[in-house]
């Protein structure tokens, strides 16, 4: 049994996604339960975290309200409001507000690179944190000192890097792949950070196989440890490269040398434990 730790639902007939430009057409349409259920249908996967793809409060409640196989929702809200504990507090009283797991801003779209340096973030995330909730970090190299700003002043918090850092395996230098290297190192150093292995295939490219995700793959799991990797899928962006039961098998073929009990932390025992069991545990 398999739980994918990262992938989306969204209508943009409900709102505006800004980043849903030309370059994503295909996948520039609804996705709900039904399309997640086709894909996921004979791949092993069999619960869920959603997590959210815009600003919206209105997003979060629409994903809250999502049947299974979705089991938690990492959602948005906004961080550096004043009366954030009365804003989450209000998210948990919706309905299904109590498989509200985690949230997530999406920095890499700010136009300060060192938003998540901000005083107000810290603040924010230390409520979340207090709360029991996980926060997601979607970041590239631009936001990187910030994020480590942000992980060192709240170290009471469980953070989850995206995307491995969203590693530009398109263009595999040497150069861009130490330097990937190096900030991977960083966050595995901090012992609240755990690593999402995904993304990565859509990082790659069009021409993924014939870059080294595999590579990519294996070294986020040597770096953070199986007990702080977890698959996901980033469905449906993930389709931009391939289809999601390609995702989820070449993913265990990239890990095919762990242990059984290595294999099933990556593929659902540490996503269970920081988002769901810790969820569970600390509210």
């Amino acid at each position: 049994m398999i739980i994918d730790a990262h992938h989306h639902l969204w209508d943009p007939a409900d709102r505006q996604y800004p980043w849903m430009d030309d370059s994503v057409a295909p996948i520039r349409r609804r996705f709900d339960v039904d399309d997640l259920r086709a894909a996921t249908r004979d791949t092993g996967v069999t619960r869920t975290i959603v997590v959210q793809a815009v600003h919206d409060p209105g997003e979060t409640t629409w994903l809250l309200e999502q049947p299974g196989p979705v089991a938690g929702v990492v959602g948005w809200v906004d961080l550096t409001a004043p009366d954030v504990a009365d804003r989450i507090a209000a998210v948990r009283a919706l309905p299904g507000g109590e498989r509200l797991v985690g949230v997530r801003h999406q920095a890499q779209d700010e136009p300060d690179p060192d938003w998540l340096a901000r005083p107000e973030v810290a603040r924010g995330v230390r409520t979340l944190a207090a709360a029991g909730l996980v926060f997601d970090l979607l970041v590239r190299e631009r936001e990187h000192r910030a994020a480590l700003t942000l992980v060192e002043a709240v170290p009471e918090a469980s953070f989850i890097l995206d995307h491995a850092g969203k590693p530009d395996i398109a263009h595999d230098a040497a150069e861009t792949a130490t330097a990937w290297r190096g900030r991977m190192a960083d966050f595995a150093a901090r012992p609240n950070v755990a690593c999402k292995v995904s993304g990565l295939f859509t990082e790659a490219g069009p021409d993924w196989r014939d870059r080294p995700v595999d590579r990519y793959v294996r070294e986020v799991v040597e770096q953070f440890g199986p007990d702080r990797s977890m698959f996901g899928s980033d469905w449906p962006v993930s389709t931009l490269a391939t289809g999601y039961a390609e995702v989820v098998q070449r993913t265990a073929e990239a890990l095919a040398d762990l242990s059984s009990t290595d294999h099933e932390a990556v593929f659902g025992g540490t996503a269970e434990r920081i988002y769901l069991v810790a969820r569970t545990t600390q509210t």
